[in-house]
């Protein structure tokens, strides 16, 4: 196995300017950088990481935590966050709880234990259950949670403005005459969906629309969950003229239940929803969606991390990031809702 001082030989350079390229610790020119990596290729040097971490107490490796992998909105989160660590020569290793609190306080712990720089955090639903966070920041950790943000602690935070979101998506759907608006929605003690349900009641009432509880649904942002309470409001007695889904699975859901039902969607039930899809202009009808920029969130989220952890921000007041959201309209709103369709009561015959 080949050692430091044999690159160094090599590359005809210091052992100091070797270990300055492997670890970007200092800056070195791009003609003595692209010698020493020629030489690092030709003799397969591989640093020994572990030694060093040991030494600097810093191991150049970040974990993300995320709740569901399977969701299309956090491969792009995660994307942007990996970019942004591998600009910076840190390693990310992304691991998934499933929405369970129990594994997410395990994960934290495991992370610790492996020496950690730095934690993206994108939290399961609790109760306020904080304390493996605190343990983690008073262990020297920091860490930065994305989207989904505890209300009970203050902390780093990169997010969607997501009330702002809600609010745009549904006034859209009033302008387009729909004031029986259901809303299918995650488990509000996650503050994403606390907020995206805050957003719809906000856009009502501006707009002089009463609020009815028994058009609001909570489940989970999974895909079954957003099929089961679709499926219930359009079989209600006052089946709602459309329906806002806090999330894009969630949506999806949606679409499956009223396909099922033999509706039409716009012109049965107009379908909207939080989260943009890859997929959303590819479907019929295309998928009327509030366009995060998730990309933007992880990448930003891992510069604020690893800004925490080599000193470049400094104090200790939270630092929170706000981005935009996009309204983008497509055809499953598109379509005035007629009076009569408001409060139309039943599905229609199938055969």
């Amino acid at each position: 196995m080949a050692t430091i001082k044999e690159v160094a030989r090599q590359a005809k350079v210091s052992v100091g300017t070797v270990s300055n390229v492997v670890s970007g610790s200092a800056p070195v020119s791009p003609k003595l950088r692209e010698r020493v990596l020629k030489a690092i290729s030709h003799l397969d040097y591989q640093p020994n990481h572990v030694a060093r971490s040991l030494k600097v107490r810093q191991t150049r490796m970040l974990g993300m935590v995320v709740s569901d992998i399977t969701n299309p909105f956090f491969p792009q989160m995660v994307r942007g966050a990996e970019d942004a660590a591998l600009s910076h020569n840190y390693l990310l290793v992304t691991i998934n709880t499933d929405d369970h609190l129990e594994r997410e306080k395990q994960i934290l712990s495991v992370l610790r234990t492996r020496r950690v720089d730095g934690i993206l955090l994108v939290m399961s639903p609790n109760d306020g259950d904080v304390t493996h966070i605190r343990n983690t920041i008073a262990a020297g950790i920091p860490v930065v949670c994305l989207d989904r943000l505890p209300p009970s602690l203050s902390v780093d935070s990169v997010a969607t403005d997501n009330v702002k979101g809600a609010e745009m998506c549904v006034r859209h759907l009033i302008s387009m005459g729909h004031l029986h608006i259901g809303i299918i929605t995650g488990s509000v003690k996650l503050q994403t969906a606390s907020d995206r349900l805050k957003g719809y009641e906000n856009a009502l009432t501006e707009a002089g629309v009463p609020i009815d509880r028994n058009l609001i649904r909570e489940g989970d942002f999974r895909l079954e969950a957003g099929y089961r309470l679709s499926k219930g409001l359009l079989l209600s007695a006052k089946r709602p003229s459309a329906l806002f889904a806090t999330n894009a699975l969630m949506g999806l859901g949606a679409v499956k239940a009223t396909e099922e039902l033999g509706l039409r969607c716009p012109q049965d039930v107009a379908i909207a929803m939080f989260d943009d899809l890859p997929i959303a202009e590819a479907l019929r009808p295309h998928l009327t969606a509030v366009a995060q920029p998730a990309y933007s969130i992880g990448f930003q989220g891992a510069e604020l991390l690893i800004g925490r952890i080599e000193g470049s921000v400094n104090g200790k007041k939270p630092i929170t990031i706000r981005l935009e959201p996009e309204l983008r309209v497509r055809e499953s709103s598109l379509g005035s809702a007629s009076p009569a369709r408001l409060f139309e009561t039943g599905v229609p015959a199938q055969g």
